[in-house]
């Protein structure tokens, strides 16, 4: 533009050119030339020591220079003046050359006017400009990556590396400059880097990935990221990619996956949640244990997932562990299916490298089986610790009524001639002591078990003579129903104490039906194994005699089931019961070495069942009970909402050569059956489940396939359901708790039907 000075320096020793230049310029208004010839190199380099100038036009031909030297001894002094060279028309292969090395145009003398000169000038300048830029920024960026592990290189088409800034490679540029990936690295590394860059070039798309690469610095992995590199037209002309070592952050992920599969072995459940109780991690225990599957637990409140609704425990606990870093406790939380488990549960504040709050680890331990346990232990150690107090009370009211009783007797005796109102007082005095003493002898049969004469007996006998007695008694309304084994094994025991334990327990079943009903009472025999005896720490391994009592009636309160057996305790009214039927029924039934189990359920009846320890020689049992069936390789679809059932059953059934899969509710098993139909050989299905109760699965799986083998099982089932899945064509029942041997007897036999 007009009013520009342009400074420049003009190295020529021909004064001809030098007058020719001086006018041509002169000519020239768009901008304004200060020009400074000189007409020897030495001159020029001296003046650019002293000077700066705009730009340079430099004849390579010169009384102390000549040819290409000329321009690099001008260039390595004036680095940062542009150089226009100045040539002949027979020297045009030479200014090429200058270009080559770093000239930023060329002038043919002769050929020159003074606009040509201008508008080179000013290329020259804007040039320079650029490129001084660019080095400047190339300093920056070189300044950024020099602490940073980042490698950037260059490579052209053909994938020759261009340009490289190297920092962590263990190569040097020159190593790296001109060459293939194949000339550096394996076979295997540098096909597959050549593989992602072709793809580059091919669709002009980036790309970003992971290479693993033998470097001089040994095996390392990369986070390579590949751009296409564009000229000014924007065609393709190379690539230009950046790479970061991430061998460490692999190494740490590699630690981290070793830790999770530690954490997935454990039977904890272990899961972490940030401060809003969002889910971030959970492991295979927590899987397992809640139903949950890890990516369906994910970003979910654990307080919704896990509670039906507010728990002021849980919010408690969090405040807790907020504040001091750290909780313990029980909590009771549900399960995908929604079953109650009850776990010892342990909370840990995990922190930043600041210190602060981050998210909570939680490691849960399902401790229902063992609370179940604890409560059976607990019950036992009461009714003992009961059983010793009321023996020692017993023996004291002996004492008391022991003189009582003589006198009573012996008074009328003395005084012959009493009147008739003394003699009535002495009668009721000796009745009511006789009545104390009848009490005492029961609290002792609780406490310690009343010693009788001990004969082998058959209980079948027993148990006619009784339901003989209670149809004559019992009202109309009560149908009295027997249900016996034709071959019932022996028990050792004393036949009137035994008549006492069904007398007992079938007024109590009278009294719970006072609108009529159905008493039946079972005989069976039952040889207890090592798994039976795991569900009921009162049983033994060995053969047992299991007289029932059930009735339809009323049912017992779940809250008041743990407490039937202790004297004196009592639903009825005033004056209706002492509450020592049942606890002389147990302690009977203790001294003979057995126990008592109850199952029921409020409005569907109540079912007392007493085992007593069978006798004889070891032929009475038969063959067909005691010798396991096995299997071979059919596959069984356990169908139980209890985790220990479960175990028990599918590690009962693999030890005898069956395949197992397990269902937790009525859903589920319809899901694994639709899927292994053709597998499954027999589904064991619980009636009383979760969600979906037995009898709806039963009915789904007879839709699906209406040849399905099922054997249904139940602690308790009541009468109409037992005959509606009879109706259904379910042929087979097992009563929990059940033995290996009557569930490998009932496969065997439902296996068999066909065949």
């Amino acid at each position: 533009m007009a009013g520009e000075i342009i400074k420049v320096l003009l190295v020529e020793d021909n004064p001809g050119d030098v007058f020719l230049l001086q006018e041509l310029l002169k000519e020239v208004k768009t901008a304004q030339v200060d020009l400074r010839p000189v007409e020897e190199l030495s001159a020029a380099l001296n003046l650019l020591a002293q000077d700066s100038f705009d730009v340079m036009l430099l004849d390579l031909s010169l009384p102390d220079s000549q040819g290409i030297s000329t321009f690099l001894r001008a260039t390595r002094q004036a680095r940062t003046t542009p150089i226009i060279v100045l040539t002949g028309l027979d020297d045009e292969t030479l200014a090429l050359r200058a270009m080559q090395e770093g000239a930023q145009d060329y002038l043919v003398k002769g050929q020159v006017t003074g606009d040509l000169l201008v508008r080179s000038m000013r290329y020259a300048i804007e040039r320079q400009r650029i490129e001084d830029a660019l080095r400047q920024s190339e300093e920056r960026f070189r300044v950024a990556l020099k602490n940073s592990p980042i490698f950037v290189f260059n490579q052209d088409r053909e994938l020759r590396y261009t340009w490289v800034y190297n920092s962590i490679s263990g190569w040097t540029n020159e190593d790296m400059l001109g060459k293939h990936d194949s000339e550096l690295l394996p076979d295997a590394d540098a096909q597959n880097l050549t593989t992602i860059k072709q793809g580059v070039l091919t669709t002009g798309i980036g790309t970003r990935a992971e290479v693993l690469l033998t470097t001089p610095q040994g095996i390392r992995y990369y986070d390579l990221t590949v751009e296409p590199l564009r000229n000014e037209s924007q065609d393709i002309v190379g690539i230009t990619c950046a790479s970061i070592d991430i061998s460490e952050n692999k190494q740490t992920e590699a630690k981290i996956r070793e830790q999770a599969a530690l954490l997935d072995i454990t039977t904890d459940a272990i899961f972490v949640r940030d401060l809003e109780n969002k889910i971030l991690f959970w492991n295979k225990g927590a899987e397992k244990l809640y139903g949950w599957q890890a990516s369906e637990a994910w970003g979910k409140n654990v307080s919704e997932l896990l509670f039906d609704e507010s728990y002021p425990e849980f919010e408690a606990a969090w405040l807790n562990v907020v504040s001091k870093g750290k909780w313990q406790g029980e909590l009771t939380k549900r399960t995908k299916a929604r079953k109650e488990v009850l776990v010892a549960s342990r909370w840990s504040l995990v922190c930043d490298r600041q210190g602060r709050p981050q998210s909570i680890l939680t490691v849960d331990t399902d401790i229902t089986e063992k609370k179940r346990l604890e409560s059976q232990l607990f019950r036992a150690q009461r009714m003992e610790s009961i059983g010793t107090l009321a023996s020692g009370i017993a023996h004291d009211l002996n004492n008391i009524l022991t003189p009582i009783l003589a006198g009573a007797q012996l008074l009328p005796l003395k005084f012959p001639d009493a009147d008739e109102r003394t003699q009535h007082l002495l009668e009721i005095l000796e009745i009511n002591a006789k009545r104390g003493a009848d009490l005492v002898k029961q609290v002792l049969s609780f406490a310690r078990g009343v010693e009788g004469q001990r004969i082998n007996l058959q209980p079948r006998h027993l148990i006619v003579e009784v339901a003989k007695i209670l149809k004559e008694t019992l009202p109309k309304s009560i149908d009295v129903r027997l249900d016996l084994s034709p071959e019932l094994w022996l028990v050792s025991g004393d036949s009137t104490q035994l008549h006492q334990v069904l007398m007992n327990l079938c007024v109590n079943a009278r009294d719970a039906m006072p609108d009529g009903g159905t008493l039946t009472i079972t005989a069976a025999n039952l040889l207890i194994d090592e798994n039976y005896a795991r569900m009921n720490l009162d049983a033994k391994i060995g053969p047992y005699t299991v007289m029932s009592v059930c009735d339809t009636g009323i049912g017992i309160p779940e809250e008041i089931l743990d407490r039937i057996f202790e004297p004196f305790f009592t639903t009825k009214p005033v004056g209706q019961g002492t509450g020592l039927g049942l606890s002389t029924v147990l302690g009977i039934v203790k001294s003979h070495g057995g126990f008592v189990s109850v199952e029921s359920q409020i409005g569907n009846g109540t079912c007392f069942r007493v085992y007593l320890p069978s006798v004889g020689e070891q032929e009475i049992f038969s063959q067909d009970e005691i010798t396991l069936q096995v299997g071979h390789g059919e596959l069984i679809l356990i169908v139980d909402d209890e985790p220990s059932i479960q175990e028990i059953t599918r590690t009962s059934l693999e030890t005898h050569h069956y395949e197992t899969l397990i269902a937790s509710d009525g859903i589920e098993a319809i899901a694994q059956y639709a899927k292994n139909s053709n597998k499954i050989s027999v589904v064991l299905m619980d009636i009383m489940l979760p969600s979906l109760d037995g009898v709806t699965a039963i009915r789904t799986l007879q839709k699906i396939n209406p040849q399905v083998k099922i054997i249904a099982t139940s602690g308790l089932i009541p009468k109409e359901k037992l005959g509606e899945i009879t109706k259904m064509g379910v042929k087979k029942f097992l009563a929990k708790p059940y033995t290996v041997n009557e569930l490998l007897l009932s496969l065997q036999e439902i296996l068999n039907e066909d065949g």
